[in-house]
């Protein structure tokens, strides 16, 4: 099982966090690095929220030290606040600058941005030769097209653009989870490309990753939904690529990482209730009681009563 490069940025293995929003802060992507994952990013922020500088959205940003490699994810539909974007002093906190042109909500493509940009490759070119100037490795994410399968001509055009690496999610924006994502796509891209493609969409198991590798030759495997509420699945997923051997989810063990990340928000000092509270309702499964066990958890009312609760599910 080997890893990969992006750019100058070597990766241990081929596994990497998917930025998910309301998910992957910096206590998120701690509890997952030490689980196994090569390569965690924020959550997409948006330039002109960096630009303006939103307090969520700048504590959205805090990497630590040694968090290495990280990358920053971000969406926009303006060359302009790109270009001021590009400039800024705290890119270099990061490894590289991920640009999101996948994201299916509404509220973002109404905005023009995120899958929304997949309408116009040559913006999404644009953006990426913008950031390119001033030194940055840049990725994208990309979905397979916004209403019509484009993902080849895309795929070409950002490769062309010079981006570092391209993870494609095998889905358009307009499926929905109950689509199964395409990975015949994600292996037409990578014999299309140069650049390293990095395949995500339905990958819960290792065996699914190990499936995705082979049937698509793709360098990495994005986990995006299979690691929310479920860090230690980067754990299982390098023991089966090593091994060949699955390994069931232990609901013990993965309340003891919630109980981790818990410590991690409050030593950061990016404690956000309702986000605890949503990511904490993912945890909570696999057991008998499971259920009422999150109805109780998400009506919490402080961090104080949280942590007790939590603490008693570990015992």
């Amino acid at each position: 099982m080997k890893g990969f490069k992006i750019g100058k940025i070597k990766l241990k293995n081929p596994l990497l966090l998917s930025p998910m929003v309301d998910v992957t802060d910096l206590a998120y992507r701690e509890i997952c690095r030490k689980a196994g994952a090569a390569m965690a990013y924020t959550e997409m922020l948006y330039i002109d929220a960096i630009l303006h500088e939103n307090k969520k959205t700048k504590q959205l940003m805090k990497t630590r030290k040694g968090e290495k490699p990280v990358g920053l994810q971000v969406t926009g539909n303006n060359e302009i606040e790109f270009t001021k974007f590009a400039k800024l002093p705290e890119l270099k906190n990061y490894d590289l600058i991920d640009i999101n042109c996948g994201c299916p909500s509404i509220r973002i493509t109404g905005n023009e941005a995120g899958s929304y940009l997949l309408k116009n490759p040559d913006k999404i070119a644009r953006m990426i030769k913008i950031l390119k100037r001033e030194g940055l490795s840049v990725t994208a994410k990309i979905r397979l097209g916004f209403d019509n399968n484009n993902v080849i001509e895309v795929a070409k055009q950002i490769e062309g653009a010079g981006a570092d690496a391209l993870t494609v999610h095998a889905r358009l924006a307009t499926h929905g989870r109950d689509i199964p994502a395409d990975w015949k796509w994600i292996k037409k891209v990578k014999q299309s490309l140069k650049i390293p493609v990095i395949g995500n969409g339905d990958i819960f198991s290792g065996s699914d990753a190990a499936r995705m590798m082979e049937e698509t030759g793709c360098d990495g495997v994005m986990i995006a939904r299979g690691a929310i509420g479920d860090p230690l699945i980067f754990e299982r997923v390098l023991l089966y690529l090593k091994t060949g051997k699955e390994v069931e989810f232990d609901y013990k063990k993965n309340i003891k990482a919630f109980n981790e990340y818990l410590k991690l928000a409050e030593k950061y000092d990016i404690v956000d209730l309702a986000r605890i509270k949503y990511i904490g309702g993912k945890f909570i499964r696999g057991f008998e009681g499971a259920a009422k066990a999150r109805n109780e958890f998400i009506k919490l009312k402080s961090m104080e009563d949280v942590k007790n609760y939590v603490n008693r599910l570990v015992v």
